[in-house]
């Protein structure tokens, strides 16, 4: 399919603006950046019923946290999410307008956790600061007025893969329940040789040379990113592991390792619904406000949740 109308205008502005290109860009240059199109960007903003930020303790300090509440009441399922950005860009503000989505079409309290950024540490400590946000969401559950059997981890990009490594983590160490993960244009192989990262290279917001610099700064010079909480297809065994949303975008260099991810995760016996939307780029589900499909993306993503925390609560 041709790229969206929306999506066709919104690059062709990125186009003529001739920003520099991340990867020729500190880290420090590029976050600053973010952060301005961020604050910039004409997204939707739901009202939410309480929004309120905080920290708690991570592996090595404070971890700040943004924690919605859409309801009154103490019984609200519990969404742990993780940003995204390369694992070296982004904060609490860029996936903002999703949490809100989300969590008014669940009435779940969602705890966005704002985790150490690379270069400035690498691999595996970012996904251990995630995996102890998700104990402490989890443990911390009443006083958030929250249910901790009804618990499921989402994100977008980095947060993808942040959001499948918590779930093996959480299998491997046996950790808390996860009810479902959901997983937007999820990164998920230290890989660059996929067809879609040869057709979707360039001109499409997410490069490859971009891809290349994120996980450089991730795993840096000595990293493995074969490990599977770096790679999380590189798992030698995924089964037993949460039910799966996977939401991929057609004009994206990792299109074909979330497919590939669906896949693997449907073959090792688990409960997964995969969807491509066609036309879009990596990361649209994030844009709400900007392109109509965003919503649609993550109305499907609340459809799936709100499914995985009725089963828990009929099966008791």
């Amino acid at each position: 399919m041709a790229l969206h109308p929306q999506v066709a205008a919104v690059l062709k502005m990125a186009e003529e603006a001739n920003l520099p290109a991340l990867n020729t860009q500190t880290p420090e240059a590029a976050r600053a950046a973010a952060k301005e199109r961020t604050a910039a960007a004409p997204r939707d903003i739901e009202d939410v019923a309480n929004i309120r930020d905080t920290t708690i303790p991570g592996p090595a300090g404070d971890l700040p946290i943004r924690i919605y509440t859409p309801s009154g009441g103490n019984d609200h399922p519990l969404i742990v999410w993780f940003h995204g950005g390369g694992w070296v860009i982004g904060d609490l503000d860029n996936e903002d307008p999703a949490c809100r989505v989300i969590a008014n079409s669940t009435d779940a309290v969602i705890v966005s956790i704002d985790y150490r950024l690379s270069p400035d540490v690498r691999f595996p400590e970012p996904v251990e600061d995630c995996y102890a946000g998700f104990v402490w969401a989890h443990e911390n559950a009443s006083e958030l007025g929250a249910d901790g059997s009804r618990m499921a981890v989402a994100g977008t990009s980095a947060g993808g893969n942040l959001s499948a490594a918590v779930s093996l983590m959480a299998r491997d160490r046996n950790g808390p329940r996860i009810s479902h993960q959901v997983l937007f244009c999820p990164v998920i192989d230290h890989d660059f040789s996929t067809a879609s990262y040869s057709a979707n290279s360039d001109g499409y917001m997410l490069t490859r040379d971009s891809m290349v610099w994120f996980w450089d700064h991730y795993i840096g010079p000595d990293g493995d990113g074969a490990h599977p909480y770096a790679s999380p297809i590189r798992a030698d065994d995924l089964s037993g592991l949460p039910p799966a949303t996977i939401i991929a975008a057609e004009y994206d260099p990792l299109l074909d390792e979330a497919e590939a991810y669906a896949d693997a995760l449907k073959a090792a016996g688990n409960d997964v619904t995969y969807t491509c939307y066609e036309g879009m780029v990596h990361g649209f589900n994030g844009q709400v406000g900007i392109f109509d499909r965003a919503r649609d993306a993550l109305e499907e993503a609340a459809t799936r949740l709100n499914a995985s925390f009725i089963g828990v609560t009929a099966a008791g």
